[in-house]
């Protein structure tokens, strides 16, 4: 009986690339994860094991090709190839931040979806490239590797029109501007995690907030996404750890106009320098900020930062109807108790009730037996959903 093959999954950034291997009849347990990214001196590789051990080594570059995500991706397949000895990659499935109007759906890559792919990086600048550069090298040193684009998009393709049409003149919005919204891949990782889990939530009202250094809201209900915060790119909806999420345009006007920034100065501006960053001027990162909690600016963006989601969070319950649940997922929304009490104490007015202790302790149901609406804690497993939208298309190749 022959061995079951891998499947890898990559989730590609500007400076490193996330993996994790699983095998294509498991149960989406992860064989491994790793991630290799760029430090002064040469590349890292660190690896962790299901059973905790985890493996830093750096490892030589040799000659620059210019295509650092060329380098790091031969690096995974190299650390694989050496580690996993009779056992072949049967796929890859990768994490893209923007499908654009062309994907309701894991697709198969091929030259005419990588097309499609690089037509859409003026939406997604920044998130785009570093995704579409390993399939592309992959097509041309492993053309018969099966690889799969799960795209972030797709999962909000069920909010109505009325949701995701741009007020502004027709003509204007050619070449597929509208609101698509992100995080596609946690909230279908919890969709399906609350049909496992809660079922008797799965199907009602419920609001998902995906907090993290990118952060979203989504409002499902009977499973589906019906609206969220994040618009035709990722800058829009709450406030993040380096982006301001939703402001008025005329600021953008005022930064081009009256303080004669370039184009690219404020893509800078929006993306890295604004959000908990910008208001506190201390550091995007909620721990530092909590250390840090004395400094007026530093206690403003927490402030603000629990202001911006109660704003968004009462649009999205509003259009909802109501709310039976609100799950916390993303690494603040996981991890942060303090920030998910001050959330709830604001919306105390929808008869949300927190157990203190549950809380603290980040339980999976952290509310109390009020009849109000349940509370829950779920982390996220984008690669767990990459892995299980890519061996579905597996399957499919193996009965067509």
């Amino acid at each position: 009986m022959s061995q079951s093959r891998i499947i890898l999954t990559l989730n590609s950034g500007s400076s490193s690339i996330k993996f994790a291997l699983f095998d294509e009849q498991g149960e989406a347990e992860r064989l491994l994860s790793g991630l290799v990214e760029y430090q002064s001196g040469g590349a890292v590789l660190t690896t962790r094991t299901p059973d905790g051990v985890s493996k830093r080594m750096v490892i030589e570059t040799g000659a620059k090709t210019g295509n650092a995500h060329g380098e790091m991706i031969r690096h995974v397949l190299n650390f694989i190839e050496s580690h996993e000895t009779g056992r072949d990659i049967g796929a890859v499935g990768h994490r893209v931040v923007h499908g654009g109007a062309h994907f309701e759906g894991p697709a198969r890559i091929n030259e005419k979806t990588l097309a499609q792919l690089e037509s859409l990086v003026p939406l997604a600048p920044l998130h785009q490239p570093p995704s579409i550069a390993p399939m592309r090298l992959l097509m041309q040193e492993k053309p018969d590797l099966l690889q799969i684009a799960c795209f972030d998009t797709s999962f909000h393709h069920t909010i109505p029109t009325v949701r995701t049409r741009l007020p502004l003149p027709a003509e204007l919005l050619e070449g597929g501007a509208r609101v698509y919204g992100f995080h596609g891949l946690s909230y279908d990782y919890i969709a399906n995690e609350l049909e496992a889990r809660f079922p008797a939530i799965a199907h009602k009202r419920v609001l998902v907030a995906h907090i993290g250094n990118g952060a979203s809201l989504c409002a499902l209900m009977h499973g589906r996404s019906v609206a969220t915060t994040m618009g035709l790119t990722v800058l829009d909806g709450l406030m993040m750890g380096t982006r301001c999420g939703a402001i008025d345009p005329g600021a953008v006007l005022y930064l081009l106009q009256q303080k004669g920034l370039s184009p690219k100065e404020v893509q800078d501006v929006l993306y890295y320098r604004s959000g908990l960053l910008g208001v506190s001027g201390v550091s995007s990162d909620m721990r530092t900020l909590r250390e840090n909690d004395a400094d007026e600016n530093v206690q403003l963006a927490l402030d603000m930062f629990v202001e911006r989601f109660v704003q968004q969070a009462g649009g999205l319950i509003a259009q909802m109807g109501g709310l039976d649940a609100l799950v916390f997922t993303g690494g603040i929304g996981q991890n942060d108790a303090t920030f998910r009490q001050a959330v709830c104490q604001r919306l105390r007015f929808l008869d949300i009730q927190i157990c203190e202790d549950a809380n603290l302790a980040s339980r999976p149901v952290i509310s109390r037996r009020s009849g109000g609406p349940t509370v829950l804690v779920v982390p996220a497993d984008e690669e767990k959903t990459i892995f299980r939208h890519t061996r579905r298309i597996m399957e499919g190749c193996h009965t067509s």
